[in-house]
């Protein structure tokens, strides 16, 4: 049977479709080498490169990078299963192909059964892919696993952040687990950085029942906070203690435009 391989959906759009040039602004937003921490989960943007690739590269240039990975988003197209993971196959990049870590694809499944096996919710959806060129340039031979959240409910985030760090803590390798995720949508800069304070404040403080709480009573447009509730639970399980914003910044300081703008953190757990 051939192997599954999942196009890419947004080259040429949020990043450069050509590898050259694509490998170049990359590279661009990376520095180092430098000290890197060994982290167990990070929070880092998916929009378009011109946006928020600094925020990205300032994450990826900070931390160690396994040969392993969980990569988490959410599900912005309604499409697929609302608990969606792809176990088997590659996903391609204008970098190349990366493959998905079926042996821990499929541990998560054993663990959690809701998880799905579903490719519908990942064929156009971006948030994973914007990273990957990133991973490829900082580890060619890193794999991982996709999986997209199209649920808002507090328990099924947790049970699923405790089912991986049950897998992770019985896992040998080190694994990374990342939550694909921009911050407060489409108001203006002043109200955007006081709602994104307010969910970073809870984030710092590895509070995952509190950044959804807080999301919901402030209506703060955090797309990614359900993959963010699933990584705060997942890496407090596993330890840890110390939670650091690396970077902030939203679109306007890039467009110029302050009266309707998205915001993005990176921050790492360790």
């Amino acid at each position: 049977m051939a192997t599954f391989v999942r196009p890419p959906a947004v080259a040429g759009r949020f990043y450069p479709g050509e590898p050259d040039i694509l490998r170049a602004e990359v590279d661009s937003y990376l520095y180092g080498p430098g000290k890197r921490a060994s982290v167990l989960g990070c929070i880092i943007p998916h929009a378009g490169y011109m946006y928020s690739g600094h925020v990205a590269g300032a994450v990826y240039s900070e931390i160690n990078l396994p040969s392993r990975c969980i990569l988490m988003c959410p599900n912005h197209t309604g499409r697929g299963e609302a608990l969606s993971i792809t176990s088997d196959g590659e996903w391609k990049t204008p970098l190349g192909n990366m493959h998905i870590d079926s042996d821990l694809a499929n541990a998560l499944k054993q663990k959690f059964s809701f998880l799905t096996e579903d490719i519908e919710a990942h064929r156009t959806e971006h948030a994973i892919e914007v990273q990957l060129p990133f991973l490829q340039a900082r580890n060619p031979n890193l794999s991982f696993v996709p999986i997209a959240l199209g649920t808002v409910q507090f328990e099924i985030l947790e049970a699923l952040g405790i089912a991986i760090a049950e897998v992770l803590s019985q896992t040998a390798d080190p694994v990374l687990v990342i939550a694909s995720s921009d911050m407060n949508h489409y108001e203006n800069d002043s109200i955007t950085r006081v709602k994104d304070g307010k969910a970073i404040d809870q984030i710092l403080g590895l509070n995952a029942r509190d950044l959804f709480d807080v999301v919901m009573k402030e209506r703060i447009s955090m797309c990614g906070f359900g993959p963010s509730v699933a990584m705060l639970t997942a890496t407090k399980k596993l330890g840890a203690r110390h939670a650091r914003l690396l970077k902030y910044a939203t679109s306007g300081d890039v467009s110029g435009d302050r009266n309707m703008v998205v915001g993005y953190a990176g921050v790492i757990i360790s």
